[in-house]
């Protein structure tokens, strides 16, 4: 992939392991010079990235798969509920210019809401798990928060980013806001949209653990990580760790391709 000026830019997946690469050595200078065992302890609170690694392999996926399933479960209903309703609004703004100020007041207002007062607040009014190892509901409503207003705004500059002659041809054909919206707004919306929902993915999975984290659950990451804590069990915390940044990583990357397959036109543009 060329830039304007000649040059060759890096790929992307190499981007991506070179970045990954720098984190995990980062990791590990940090683990055996600065926070290094007290003498006479084996207690770190940074393990080194090869002795989390060894911790996962000898727990075993199954140690680790009940506690993600609910969480991922949450991640997923919330992301769907915070995003079909900020594609809502913003389809809404199209129809009904009026209220756009009330739609980005309320996007910014959801972004600015400190999340331990509202996650203390939906722990009352929404509760937590109705039974052993189901969802949480406060933690499905804070990832639904916290993908809100980047869909929001995500969707909002795309559907502005129509093409103005394509808009004239609809309205001289007889068509009205709803067609607009239909056959050309959504088309040329389609890759800020997608771009919004790729950045949802971790926003939606953080969401959810910060609402685990408010209790109400016997089984999750979140009150995972609360034991683990407890315990000063530094190592098994990091694979925790490890495991949610793959989690985010690998929904981010599923949504990634659906954009590439959705607006292929923008994939092509890219690589020119």
């Amino acid at each position: 992939m060329a830039s304007r000026g000649g040059r060759r830019r890096m790929p992307g997946w190499l981007a991506g392991i070179v970045g990954a690469v720098v984190i995990v050595a980062a990791w590990w200078l940090l683990s055996v010079t600065v926070f290094t065992p007290p003498e006479g302890t084996d207690f770190t609170p940074v393990p080194t990235p090869l002795a989390v690694l060894q911790q996962l392999i000898a727990d075993g996926p199954s140690a680790y798969w009940s506690v993600f399933q609910v969480t991922v479960t949450e991640a997923l209903i919330g992301f769907a509920w915070g995003n079909g309703l900020a594609l809502l609004l913003a389809s809404t703004v199209l129809l009904l210019p009026r209220i756009e100020p009330v739609v980005t007041q309320i996007a910014v207002v959801s972004y600015c809401l400190p999340v331990v007062a509202v996650g203390g607040i939906a722990i009352v009014v929404l509760g937590g798990a109705k039974q052993p190892g189901d969802p949480s509901a406060t933690a499905i409503f804070l990832a639904a928060l916290a993908v809100f207003f980047t869909t929001v705004v995500g969707a909002l500059a795309g559907f502005r980013a129509a093409d103005r002659a394509s808009l004239d041809v609809v309205r001289v054909f007889g068509g009205g806001r709803w067609t607009q919206l239909t056959k050309v707004r959504l088309i040329a919306a389609a890759p800020a949209i997608l771009n919004a929902l790729q950045i949802a993915v971790p926003s939606a999975f953080l969401g959810a653990v910060l609402g685990e984290y408010m209790g109400a659950t016997d089984r999750s990451v979140g009150i995972t990580l609360i034991r683990l804590q407890g315990n000063l069990d530094s190592t098994r915390v990091w694979a925790v760790f490890l495991l949610c940044a793959v989690v985010a990583l690998v929904g981010y990357a599923i949504v990634g391709l659906l954009s590439r397959l959705v607006t292929p036109w923008v994939s092509g543009r890219r690589s020119a």
